[in-house]
């Protein structure tokens, strides 16, 4: 089991401690527990919350020595540093390889741990000036969600949260797992760390009867060559349309959103199936493996292969339970042309 334990300080929010705990702290039906979630914090007792309550909290900092993960749901006041205590926690806890992420204001904690030296991080955006001139060591990113360097991890504040800490279910569990949990959460299962803190995902109500068929007519589609042409042909409306449609309901082009598409089928397919990057590049529209290790790259910092070795047992067990494969993946994996593209290893 992968322990994440929450370093918290009054006034704490809520919020950004709620984000962390639902991804990490609730068993699911269906799903089996991969992480334990805890809360620690410098002097154990009632520590004030920005909701007008205490939380009782009885774990000291010996509690981030046991942690694989150590999180910071927010630092207020931010002007405000830690303790020496704390900055030793921290350096001792990064140092033996436990991974360190923060959540909106959290980020100044770390920064004063000196984990974010010589590195590109973010943080609210309105806390992102007095970050970067205080620390001008850090290459502050005001304007995407979430930035993650491996070891250490940091996100724009209140729902992008929530976005890092799935990326982080994502890399640790896989697509599949992450997927389920937003689920059930009733929640988008993916924004990509570089998009703008600005351009937040609608609710559902907020797509309406056009655009909602047409989602699901692309993503049926994937392997074959659309374009924002033929797709505001099969809504029904100009291609100015369509673009305005997609920002004012989904917060993207519909440019962007198609590849996301691709991104996350592919994703689904080197999980689940030993088919090689060229049949995978084709079978989601992205037509080579070389565009489809360009497109990883630049969406997710990796290589498909690096991608599906990290999974590969997971695939095997996963293949095992195909009543359990997701719609997408069924439509993909029995293509026609899936006898011509074989099960030949990645390459």
């Amino acid at each position: 089991m992968h322990r994440v334990v929450a370093l918290i300080r009054p006034p704490q929010s809520t919020f950004e401690l709620g984000c962390a705990a639902q991804v990490f702290g609730i068993e699911r039906r269906g799903l089996p527990p991969r992480y334990t979630f805890g809360v620690c914090t410098e002097e154990p007792g009632p520590v004030a919350t920005l909701a007008g309550f205490d939380m009782l909290v009885t774990e000291g900092l010996d509690a981030l020595d046991r942690a694989d993960t150590v999180l910071l749901p927010g630092w207020l006041p931010a002007q405000e540093p830690p303790s020496p205590a704390v900055v030793q926690a921290l350096r001792r806890a990064h140092s033996r390889g436990t991974r360190v992420v923060s959540i909106c204001s959290g980020a100044f904690a770390l920064a004063h741990a000196g984990l974010l030296d010589g590195r590109r991080a973010t943080t609210h955006w309105a806390l992102a000036d007095e970050l970067a001139e205080r620390f001008p060591n850090i290459q502050v990113d005001p304007d995407v969600l979430y930035v993650d360097h491996g070891d250490v991890a940091t996100s724009a504040g209140a729902g992008a949260g929530f976005d890092l800490c799935m990326h982080l279910v994502r890399r640790d569990q896989g697509a599949r797992y992450a997927a389920h949990i937003a689920r059930t959460m009733v929640m988008p299962p993916h924004r990509e760390g570089g998009q703008l803190q600005y351009a937040a995902p609608p609710h559902p109500s907020q797509i309406d009867g056009t655009l909602a068929p047409l989602l699901e007519w692309v993503t049926e589609r994937l392997d074959e060559r659309v374009t924002i042409d033929s797709m505001a042909a099969h809504a029904g409306v100009s291609p100015r349309t369509l673009t305005r449609r997609f920002a004012e309901q989904l917060g993207t082009s519909p440019g962007q959103w198609l590849l996301a598409q691709r991104i996350a089928a592919a994703r689904d397919l080197l999980e689940t199936t030993d088919l090689p990057l060229d049949a995978v590049a084709r079978r989601v529209g992205l037509s080579s493996a070389t565009n489809l290790r360009r497109r990883f790259l630049n969406a997710l910092g990796t290589t498909p292969g690096a991608y599906r070795r990290a999974f590969r047992a997971k695939a095997r067990q996963t293949r095992k339970q195909g009543a359990r494969q997701s719609p997408r993946h069924q439509r993909l994996l029995h293509h026609p042309q899936f006898a011509a593209d074989g099960r030949a290893g990645a390459r």
